[in-house]
This record gives structure tokens, C-alpha cells and sequence, in this order.
């Protein structure tokens, strides 16, 4: 008898739909088919032994088993359910007549308990999309997969509910989110918040800039001086995430099995801090069977490269593309998969290898040769796509120990927040252009126009500090930001004043 029971499969971030035929006749042997990796190929142990504990077994007959499409690769352990719900229904062990109208997935242990499975969110989305009636799944993944609505998702705990399910109209316990509601409920609660930083009243205020104009940043300064504490509050403070680009993040992390179990929907922007000792396939995503990278599960968030330098340039390099294409795109002799990749990079470096330049109180162990290499270690190009760069310096005692307590994050999102929703306003005819810091050369000519006093204030700064012609325009983009921030139209004196402040690294003697 022949069966057929739906699985899926993900590529990039979007899923596939997969036929499993299961055909049971007469003679003997099992035949997988269907382009299966070494853990499907596998998977007859697994059911076998599950269904033996549950009171079922696999048929002594010939079995063949056709994943289709036939041609296109199949991995890992999550058709074990699928398999075995087809090898019941087929051997006539169960009468299963929905069965083709589930999508069914889930990874067996040997006593019939289900383990996670990656990629539940974009599954779902194709369920529903191809109007299947109902998602079973793992429990761990229920809520997760039921983010999607118009789609029955049960979230079980061991085969023998499926059985039960099919065979004896056993009901289902099915998950249901009011997403909205869930996406609300953990918004204003960051996990790190700006309050807990004492002084660094500048910086703090660099970070909002950053923020609201969605700006690159770079932070200079010794060890200890709180890059690292400033970094991590970042997106405490950038605008909520709206419910599309919650269900993107939340994609993603699914495809790599990284949403916690019972979160559901991902509210909170991401952070992602990878060591300096990563590789540039990890870094951008890749591999044999391509999985996102750390650049995809910061989209919609910050990826932050702590101690700059440090990390290999082939590495800093692969960054230039995502930087300005916001996506990703790998490519296979078979196949390509694009991952998007709109993050806020925020970079932190020592001053010098010592960690210590221009500092009087320090003694100095870096030779003007020392650091030169140790600089030159960042390509131009990638600082070309870095708007901010702000010099850190030490928290003084009397600051550390004082009681008061700063600015809370919550307060200095809303700026952040009023000032982003101007330049929504203000780009609201552009696709690729949201907010400031992608603004074309075309664009910051129309939204940033100077008067007289202000072009003869960026012409001193830039002839005196011997600024370079690619801080001109991140000067103006900076501007324009500090501009939103006071709800002022136009760009002024003070504005282009205080960007300039915000290019360190363009001065004499920091890059030669």
C-alpha cells in the first residue's frame, strides 16, 4: 500500500515542502531514496526501536521509501516522525486518513520522545502558505511555529500522541499566541540598560546619535574604560522593533535552532559578539550546506566586533559587501541562498598594542612602528564605512563612585524613536533608503543643505584637522541626525560643529 505524509525542508530562510511516499509490498529490504544525508539514512534505527517501545513495529516487507523531490538534498534528523507516521499509516498498523493534510516533523529518541528540530518558524509560514490544515511538531518548537496564524500548530512530547491522534481521534493539545500581545509584553524590558553606566555623558550621547541615524560606530580608548558595557546597551536604546521585523529576526534564528524553547516570537533587536578568532564563513555564513552567520543573526540588531584589529583582515574585508548591500548572498554550483543582513556595526579597538596611546600616565611600550602595523591592521574601505568614530577615555573615581544615577535607556529611546520616525517621513518614497545613514550622495546634497556660515565652518575644520574627502559626507549624514534629534529642519553651525568632533581617525596621527 502507498502513503503519502509531508515533511519540509529549509533552505536560506525559506522552506520547501516535501513528499514522503512510503510503499509497503511484498518481499524484503528498506529503501531510502530521495537524496538523504547519513542522519536520515539512519533514522530506521531510531523508528524502529521507538515504535518497538510503543507497542508497534516496522513490517518484516519490502519498503521503499521516496523523499520527493527526488533532487533536491535532504538533512537531518527531523523526518524521523515523518518517516514513521508514513511506515504506520502504510503497513496499515494505524488508519490515517488526515495524515496528508499535516505537515508532520520531529526528531525521535529511542523511547519515542520528540528532541527539537531547527527552522520550525519558516516551516510554518510555508504550511500555511500551501493551506495545509495543521503543523505537529516537537513541543520545545510550538511556540515558535505558532507565531504563524490561520494554522492548527500541536506541539507534542512522544509519538504516541500522533498515534492516538490519527488512529483514535485523540485531540491534540494545539498551541495558540496572540503574537501581537507576546510581542508587546517583553518590549521595554532590556536585558542591559544605560542607567547602570556612570560618566561617560559624551559617549552616551555618541551612542544616541548612532542610534537614531542607524550610523556605524568605532570606539578608541585603553582597556577598562567601558567600550565594551557602552556597546552592549546599544540596542536598549534604538527603536522597538516592529512586528515584521521581529518575525525576520525570529526566522533567522530559527533556521540555526537558536530561538529559546517557550520565547515564541523574538522582541528584543539581537547583539551579536563574535571572538576575534572567527572565520570568515562563520562570520558571513556559508558552509556545505550554507547556514546563516553571525552578520545574518545581528540583522535587524548590532553586531559588535570587540578589539577591531585583532581580528584577520580576509575576515574585516567580507564585511564591506553586507555593509552596503544589507544582504548576503552564497553562492553553490546548485543552488544560492540569499540571507538578509541589515545590522548597526559597532567596533571597539586599543589605541595602540599596548592598549595605552596618549595616555601621560602610562609608560609607553608602543614604538610609532608597532603602531602603524597594529593600525593598519583596518583597511580603509571598512572605515569608509564607519560614520562615527569617538575616543574613550578612563571613568575618574569621583564619577564611579558616585550614587546618582543616569539616564535610563527607556527615556533615551524616545528620542531615538522621534527622531527616526522624521526620517521614515523623510524617505518614505525610497525602497532602499530608511534612515540616514543610507542615504546616496544624491540624497545628503537634497537634505542637507548648508548656509554660508556652515560651509566655511566644514572648510576650516577639514583644511586645519587635514579631514579627508570621505568624512565630508559623513559629517553631513552625522549632521543630520543631531539635527532630527532636535526636531530642527535645517542643518546648522552647531550640528556640523559637533559631528566633527566624530572623526577621530581622520585626524593627523591617527591614520598616516
Amino acid at each position: 500500500m502507498l502513503k503519502k505524509v509531508f515533511g519540509s525542508a529549509v533552505f536560506g530562510v525559506e522552506a520547501t515542502t516535501i513528499t514522503v511516499e512510503v510503499n509497503v509490498d511484498g518481499g524484503i529490504g528498506y529503501h531510502l531514496v530521495g537524496l538523504p544525508d547519513n542522519a536520515i539514512k539512519e533514522s530506521n534505527y531510531r523508528i524502529a526501536a521507538a515504535l518497538q517501545n510503543n507497542g508497534f513495529k516496522i513490517p518484516g516487507k519490502k519498503i521503499t521509501i521516496n523523499m520527493a523531490p527526488a533532487d533536491l538534498r535532504k538533512e537531518g534528523s527531523a523526518y524521523d516522525l515523518t518517516l514513521a507516521m508514513g511506515i504506520l499509516a502504510a503497513s496499515k498498523q494505524i488508519q490515517a486518513e488526515d495524515l496528508e493534510r499535516y505537515i508532520i516533523m520531529g526528531e525521535l529518541s529511542l523511547d519515542g520522545s520528540l528532541q527539537p528540530i531547527k527552522g520550525a518558524l519558516p516551516i510554518a509560514v510555508k504550511a500555511r502558505e500551501e493551506g495545509f490544515k495543521g503543523f505537529i511538531l516537537p513541543s520545545q518548537n510550538a511556540k515558535e511555529a505558532a507565531i504563524v496564524d490561520e494554522l492548527e500548530v500541536y506541539g507534542i512530547d512522544n509519538i504516541q500522541e500522533v498515534i492516538h491522534f490519527f488512529n483514535s481521534n485523540i485531540p491534540l493539545h494545539q498551541t495558540i499566541i496572540n503574537t501581537r500581545e507576546e510581542f508587546e509584553k517583553n518590549l521595554d524590558f532590556p536585558e542591559h540598560d544605560f542607567s547602570d553606566v556612570k560618566g561617560q555623558e559624551g559617549i552616551k550621547r555618541c551612542m544616541e546619535i548612532a542610534a537614531a541615524g542607524g550610523h556605524n560606530i568605532i570606539l578608541i580608548g585603553p582597556p577598562g574604560a567601558g567600550k565594551t558595557m557602552l556597546a552592549k546597551r546599544l540596542p536598549s536604546i534604538l527603536p522597538p522593533m516592529t512586528l515584521h521585523e521581529a518575525l525576520e529576526t525570529t526566522k533567522i534564528h530559527s533556521v540555526v535552532g537558536r530561538v529559546k524553547a517557550h520565547t515564541g516570537l523574538m522582541a528584543q533587536r539581537p547583539f551579536r559578539s563574535p571572538h576575534h578568532t572567527i572565520s570568515d564563513v562563520a562570520l558571513v555564513g556559508g558552509g556545505a550546506f550554507p547556514q546563516p552567520g553571525e552578520i545574518s543573526l545581528s540583522h535587524n540588531g548590532v553586531l559588535f566586533l570587540d578589539e577591531l584589529p585583532e581580528f584577520k583582515r580576509g575576515v574585516l574585508e567580507v564585511l564591506r559587501q553586507p555593509l552596503e548591500d544589507r544582504e548576503v548572498t552564497i553562492s553553490r554550483a546548485k543552488f544560492t541562498v540569499t540571507y538578509p543582513s541589515s545590522f548597526m556595526l559597532v567596533a571597539s579597538m586599543n589605541p595602540s598594542p599596548s592598549g595605552y596611546f596618549n595616555d601621560p600616565d602610562a609608560p609607553k611600550t608602543s614604538s610609532p612602528a608597532e603602531m602603524q602595523r597594529y593600525l593598519s591592521k583596518i583597511s580603509g574601505p571598512l572605515l569608509d564605512r564607519i560614520d562615527i568614530h569617538i575616543e574613550v577615555t578612563p571613568v575618574p573615581f569621583e564619577k564611579l563612585s558616585e550614587d546618582r544615577k543616569g539616564e535610563t535607556s527607556v527615556d533615551i529611546r524616545k528620542r531615538v524613536t522621534a527622531a527616526r520616525e522624521l526620517q521614515t517621513i523623510r524617505f518614505e518614497a525610497s525602497k532602499t533608503v530608511h534612515y540616514n545613514a543610507q542615504m546616496n550622495t544624491k540624497q545628503i546634497r537634497k537634505h542637507c543643505v548648508l548656509d554660508e556660515a556652515s560651509k566655511q565652518l566644514l572648510k576650516t575644520a577639514m583644511e586645519r584637522l587635514n579631514l579627508s574627502a570621505r568624512a565630508y559626507d559623513r559629517i553631513l549624514k552625522v549632521s543630520r541626525t543631531i539635527a532630527d534629534l532636535e526636531g530642527i529642519e535645517e542643518v546648522n553651525g552647531s550640528h556640523i560643529s559637533e559631528a566633527i568632533q566624530y572623526r577621530s581617525l581622520d585626524r593627523e596621527g591617527w591614520l598616516g
